[in-house]
């Protein structure tokens, strides 16, 4: 099978060339489910497996969200379950947090040991706050909701101002304060932006366990942000000098792309089938595995 491993000269690696879309295909199709494009464990498998260890491994996962997350974005809007106030809210808030993060890491993260400790910290957070909504007791609400039919799982916005949006979903009323999500995506924007993930990994966990929000009528707004910060990004990766390599290695962030694309598109469809403890026990898992890997690699 050598003639089915390839060299990528931006990045070092040396891989067979199904494995990044294969392990893309994989992740997303489960994180999406979530409103999570998967990067966030992408990078952690790029570091350690592939040992891509440069600060433009940032910028190659953002290149995977830009490819990857418009096919569940697409499927989202088609059956109805975008909550559009909610995707802008989380776009203007985040953008700025993008740019300031794109100078923490180059800055202030550039070594990859204090970097894994830095994404361990943040994935030990969603981690430990998944798992504690899976053991809270089902609400009275969420046994109606989990008795609807999937077809019935449409988005109806009631009303939208600059202070509040509620909108209605299986018969439930749910709503967010603007103010308090814009603060929310500025400070995940940074997060986000310093790890590459584009914030979706931690504001979709967060709306979901915070703002009660349910994860069906999250994820697709949560995926739409990542898709728009992920854009500015890789611009302010490839563009904006540092004294570092930060343009990303757009072939392997592509064939990463190519399987996130199908593992999304398929996951979104697959959504609101499956319970949202389930979804969220299954996050829970994985992100604390890998961030107590990551912590743990410091000491």
């Amino acid at each position: 099978m050598d003639f089915l491993e390839v060299f990528f000269p931006v990045s070092g690696v040396k891989t067979y060339i199904f494995i990044p879309p294969l392990v893309a295909m994989v992740i997303s199709f489960f994180t999406s489910m979530g409103g999570v494009s998967g990067a966030f464990l992408l990078l952690p498998f790029q570091m350690s497996i592939l040992n891509y260890t440069t600060p433009s491994v940032s910028a190659t996962n953002f290149v995977f969200n830009i490819i990857a997350i418009p096919s569940g974005v697409y499927r989202y809007i088609k059956e109805g379950r975008m909550t559009w106030p909610l995707m802008w809210t989380i776009i203007v808030g985040t953008l700025p947090g993008v740019f300031i993060g794109y100078y923490i890491r180059v800055l202030y993260l550039p070594e990859p040991k204090a970097f894994k400790v830095f994404a361990g910290l943040v994935l030990l957070y969603i981690g430990i706050k998944l798992f504690y909504e899976t053991k809270k007791p089902k609400s009275p609400s969420e046994g109606r909701l989990s008795m609807e039919r999937p077809e019935n799982m449409i988005v109806k916005t009631v009303s939208s101002n600059l202070l509040r949006v509620e909108y209605e979903f299986r018969g439930e009323r749910f709503g967010f304060s603007v103010i308090s999500v814009l603060l929310l995506a500025f400070v995940v924007g940074i997060v986000g932006g310093t790890y590459g993930i584009g914030g979706g990994a931690i504001i979709a966990p967060f709306c979901v366990a915070v703002f009660r929000l349910p994860v069906y009528t999250v994820a697709g707004a949560a995926l739409a942000g990542t898709f728009i910060t992920s854009i500015a990004g890789v611009t302010f990766y490839s563009v904006i000098p540092s004294g570092f390599n930060t343009s990303p290695d757009w072939l392997l962030g592509m064939l990463f792309g190519a399987g996130g694309f199908v593992g999304m598109y398929l996951g979104a469809r697959v959504q609101k089938f499956v319970p949202q403890k389930a979804i969220k026990l299954m996050l829970s898992l994985v992100i604390l595995f890998v961030a107590i890997k990551y912590i743990v690699q410091y000491f």
